[in-house]
């Protein structure tokens, strides 16, 4: 949630007693980290609370990079996105664009795993639509790949944000 979970909003939800706190999403593509906007986003060291950082990329070379910079400047946790639906995120291949390429998933998942030594997490949807609704079978490889956690967002890609949550799908 880039623009909304800056370090000041991280804070304070910690303050007011949330268990944890995700920074905004990082691009794991270098030529973007430039920016005083981006600056501001990768160093975490002093924060309070578990520091957990989410990166978001299509290259597993440059997310496992992402991931050991993370750590470097302050991560507790890596958190991969594969949930984000926005347009400028999927047309990059990242986000939830990637549950659409379960062996490209499979390679970031494992190489991020392998490249920190810090607990690896994973966000991701219900599928990429109605249609394709992979859930399942991601959770089980993000297991074999050695991710910790996994965050399920309740809808697919292809309704972001305007249908009801997929119960159904988010039980099993």
């Amino acid at each position: 949630m880039a623009g909304v979970t800056d370090r000041p909003f991280r804070e304070l939800c910690l303050r007011f007693g949330a268990g944890m706190a995700v920074s905004e999403m990082m691009s794991s593509n270098p030529d973007l980290w430039k920016t005083a906007k981006s600056q501001n986003r990768m160093v975490h060291e002093g924060e309070s609370g578990i520091r957990s950082v989410q990166i978001a990329g299509a290259d597993p070379k440059l997310m496992a990079e992402a991931a050991q910079f993370s750590v470097e400047n302050g991560a507790q946790i890596i958190d991969i996105n594969m949930g984000c639906p926005a347009k400028k995120v999927n047309k990059r291949l990242a986000g939830s664009a990637l549950l659409q390429y379960p062996h490209l998933i499979e390679e970031i998942l494992r190489t991020v795993v392998d490249a920190v030594d810090v607990p690896v997490t994973l966000k991701t949807r219900t599928g990429w639509d109605l249609e394709n609704r992979n859930c399942v079978d991601i959770a089980k490889l993000a297991e074999q790949c050695g991710i910790q956690a996994l965050a399920l967002h309740g809808r697919t890609k292809a309704v972001c944000t305007k249908a009801r949550q997929n119960t159904i799908t988010s039980r099993q």
